[in-house]
């Protein structure tokens, strides 16, 4: 090592829309001659990418501030930077509560960074930078952290402020980039050997609707969709009030766009939905569903499912219950409501107990692990292109790769494979979270 050597400590907390800001923070970095580490005792840049989806995460973010302190005693010049959605919120209030940090930068900010730091260098200030007016989007340097797979940011804000989220009021209205743009990038990081890439916004589905160009979700697919070296494209995420026919189209004739379609119903009453500004009912959401099955017969589809919204009765949770008996889910992933400030759920009446919402989360995975266990077990004995991830968390032997519908396959390693190769693997045991399995050699076909 370099004794004249800089590093950085980067820590993302929150969706995937984060991971791709801060591997655009990481590209200025190195642009700024720092290197990456994982020892936070090493940094000379701490930058925590912050979520405020939920007050806990914001909890886990502050106690995360506070360990930094005996860092900045230690070292002084120690740069502690706190970006994304909760310093879009907090501002200037987080200088107040944690005087050691240094840079607080917005959503709109991430390109002021370089600036940034070269200021902090100069004068030992606080400096914060959260103008919304800002453009969302800037030509960034990016250090991508994954090896096979990249985030392609399409969009960013949301315009449809659903009563329990916060997302509206720290990412700002919606704003699109130009189809060319993306795909650009897109032919960028097939060239650099990427073989997977998602699409990003926190609702793709109204992709478009700010540009003069007509362009939208449907036509930006078939676009990327003609990109040579890419393998698959996944997109995340969608939102059933915008999600239409031609997108659907678009998702079956397009050969790289993935089986996979995720599509939060939240609830399965409609009073319920009315209650939550979602903008759409449960018939139009399930025609939506049967129409996605009709023209994508091999269609894997997943949720988001909140329980214990304020006024939720008994009866409206059965809807929901029956909702999911009657659409058969691959997954679900499901939450219990916990009030955000600032969001008009929060001062709803009729707010839950903790103890109905814990009970009806338990009946409601109950109900949904049934349908996830019996599509796993459907896909015993059937072999599926993965593309591996390399070792689990918990064994280095035992490897892992994910089939074009998101399912998750694990097997024994066996040396024949590399990370980022794309594999044949066979189905031996469905479970209700993942898949085991082997790979198939050509003497074995």
């Amino acid at each position: 090592m370099m004794q004249n050597e800089k590093f950085y400590f980067i820590q993302t907390y929150g969706c995937q829309m984060n991971q791709s800001d801060s591997e655009h923070y990481a590209g200025q970095l190195e642009e700024l001659g720092y290197h990456q580490t994982d020892e936070l005792s090493m940094a000379d840049v701490i930058l925590l990418n912050t979520c405020c989806v939920r007050e806990a995460a914001e909890d886990k973010t502050l106690g995360k501030i506070g360990e930094l302190k005996h860092l900045k005693d230690q070292n002084p010049d120690l740069i502690i930077a706190v970006t994304g959605c909760m310093a879009q919120e907090w501002q200037d209030r987080l200088f107040k509560r944690a005087p050691h940090i240094d840079l607080v930068i917005g959503t709109h900010n991430i390109h002021t960074l370089i600036d940034l730091i070269k200021e902090r260098q100069q004068k030992k200030e606080h400096y914060l930078a959260s103008d919304m007016h800002e453009p969302a989007f800037h030509e960034l340097p990016a250090k991508r952290f994954q090896k096979f797979f990249a985030w392609i940011p399409i969009m960013n804000g949301c315009n449809n402020f659903c009563t329990y989220c916060i997302v509206p009021y720290v990412r700002g209205r919606e704003v699109s980039r130009p189809v060319q743009a993306v795909v650009e990038e897109v032919r960028r990081v097939a060239d650099a050997g990427y073989k997977e890439i998602t699409l990003l916004g926190q609702n793709v589905n109204s992709y478009g609707k700010d540009l003069s160009s007509h362009d939208d979700f449907a036509s930006l697919l078939r676009a990327v969709d003609e990109v040579e070296g890419i393998e698959r494209i996944r997109y995340m995420t969608s939102h059933p009030k915008d999600m239409n026919y031609d997108a659907i189209d678009a998702i079956a004739e397009c050969h790289k766009v993935v089986n996979h379609m995720h599509l939060p119903i939240q609830c399965g009453n409609d009073g319920l939905l009315k209650k939550m500004n979602r903008g759409y009912t449960v018939d139009h959401y399930m025609d939506l569903v049967e129409y996605a099955r009709k023209r994508i017969p091999d269609l894997v589809l997943t949720t988001d499912i909140i329980v214990g919204f304020p006024g939720e009765t008994e009866e409206m949770f059965m809807d929901t219950l029956q909702f999911l008996k009657r659409c058969q889910y691959d997954m679900a992933y499901t939450f219990m409501y916990s009030p955000r400030t600032g969001t008009p759920a929060a001062s709803m009446e009729d707010q839950i107990p903790q103890e109905v919402k814990s009970s009806r989360l338990q009946r409601l995975m109950d109900v949904q692990n049934v349908y996830s266990l019996k599509k796993n077990q459907a896909m015993e004995h059937h072999v599926y292109d993965v593309i591996v991830e390399g070792p689990t968390k918990n064994d280095m032997n035992h490897w892992f790769g994910r089939t074009t519908g998101n399912k998750m396959i694990i097997w024994e390693n066996d040396g024949s494979a590399a990370i980022g190769d794309t594999v044949p693997v066979m189905v031996d045991k469905g479970q209700t979270w993942v898949l085991k399995g082997h790979i198939v050699h050509e003497s074995n076909v």
